[in-house]
């Protein structure tokens, strides 16, 4: 009886793995993120990754491209709940500080990262999972919660030692005032409507202020014409963007003021931001984010303000791969531990965990086959596996209660050394190395 070839199952499209070659980078990356939130005393808070559809359609509005095109949403089967894969961080984040009413004692700096999902065509920096850093301040009104956020991203620029992205920046007032430039922008699409495209006429009266994102080179002139935000701002609101300004400026901080940025969410008012580069082709976009006050109350909270910005972490990965600051990055160990089996096989394994208890990474050489590995195959997996030494234990070294302790990223010199010495000596030569 013939067998049925089975065939072969891949990932999702435009949902990756995580390859350990590329580990290290990753690891570089979130431990910077680490050192960041402890620097600005940012707590960190996680929320599950399903979320109720009702969340994101009143948080972020139901007539944006995520909620209309993008969302994984389906009915849970065991209660008929609508449920969604969370598209973003901030409507989840500030679900959770509602529910469990975190603003009761004060403001709050939090920060969050885990994947998000959204359905769209998959690019380069562009996927259906992906993974945000998200930063959110709640309970502060002034703009030095505003300029704080944006120095934040700079300085992790500075820490990764990216270049080359650029500081976009730009206001959108308050309820009344946008309520003023939105219907401006109606009558100036309106007198044009025949030279929209199909996206830009089917927003034109629900969501006109995303007509000014869009990328179809056929309406540049219109859009370009299109009435300014800036030219709608109460003197309220302009003092709190000349108050950002003041503040990056006096940390010398360059930006560019866009009037034309209005970010992809509804929840968004006076500042908003993004980070840019042009080395990601299409996807410019490293991170981006504002003030968004009406949320709380809009989603069921007692009215506060708040403000915050996300980063697409596979893109800031692109851009580290792009700039080379991934080729000092090694996954190596400190040591790998060389045996022949038998005798050898436990004091090789008891030397190996005493190194782990004083804090060493240590790889073990196990065979795929179980029997003794010869040497010359042995040393090639201990000079690819990044060590920076090798620990050979044969039976001629075991009989003398000694090690072997040889150099593989230096000069080679090889030594014998005493088995209850070996951790002591171990650690002398990783901090001659390291010095």
């Amino acid at each position: 009886m013939s067998q049925v070839k089975q065939t072969k199952l891949t990932g999702v499209r435009g949902m990756n793995d995580l390859l350990p070659q590329e580990a290290p980078l990753w690891a570089h990356l979130e431990q910077s993120i680490q050192s960041l939130v402890r620097s600005y005393g940012y707590q960190q808070i996680r929320t599950p990754i399903v979320e109720q559809t009702a969340l994101f359609k009143r948080g972020i509005g139901e007539v944006t491209d995520i909620v209309e095109k993008e969302m994984y949403s389906f009915e849970d089967g065991l209660n008929g709940e609508q449920l969604t894969l969370r598209p973003e961080g901030t409507a989840a984040a500030v679900r959770a500080v509602i529910e469990h009413n975190l603003l009761y004692e004060g403001p709050k700096r939090l920060w969050y990262t885990g994947p998000m999902f959204r359905h769209e065509r998959p690019q380069r920096g562009r996927y259906r999972q992906f993974h945000q850093l998200g930063i959110e301040a709640l309970g502060f009104a002034g703009p030095d919660i505003d300029a704080e956020i944006i120095l934040m991203c700079q300085r992790l620029w500075d820490d990764l030692g990216l270049t080359g992205i650029q500081l976009e920046l730009n206001s959108l007032g308050q309820a009344s005032e946008r309520a003023a430039h939105r219907e401006a922008l109606i009558a100036h699409f309106k007198k044009h409507e025949s030279d929209l495209d199909e996206d830009a006429k089917r927003r034109l009266l629900t969501n006109p202020l995303r007509i000014l994102d869009s990328k179809n080179p056929a309406m540049q002139s219109i859009v370009e014409s299109a009435p300014q935000i800036l030219n709608f701002l109460g003197e309220e609101s302009l003092k709190h963007f000349e108050g950002v300004q003041r503040l990056l400026k006096a940390n010398n901080l360059p930006f560019k003021i866009n009037p034309r940025l209005v970010r992809g969410l509804d929840y968004y008012n006076l500042t908003v931001f993004e980070w840019v580069t042009t080395q990601l082709g299409s996807q410019g976009t490293v991170a981006g984010g504002g003030r968004y006050d009406p949320l709380i109350e809009q989603m069921g909270g007692k009215p506060a303000p708040a403000c915050g910005w996300a980063m697409g972490m596979e893109r800031v990965i692109e851009l580290m791969k792009e700039q080379g600051l991934d080729a000092d990055l090694e996954s190596g160990c400190d040591v790998y531990v060389l045996h022949q089996a038998g005798e050898t096989l436990e004091p090789a394994f008891i030397v190996a965990e005493r190194l782990r208890s004083a804090g060493i990474e240590v790889i073990l050489h196990c065979s795929p086959d179980g029997l003794a590995s010869s040497f010359k195959s042995m040393m090639k997996k201990a000079d690819a596996s990044g060590a920076a030494y090798a620990i050979i234990i044969g039976p001629d070294e075991l009989a003398a209660g000694q090690a072997q302790l040889k150099d593989l990223r230096r000069d080679g010199q090889q030594m014998s050394v005493a088995l209850d010495g070996l951790v002591d000596e171990v650690i002398n030569q990783l901090v001659k190395t390291s010095d």
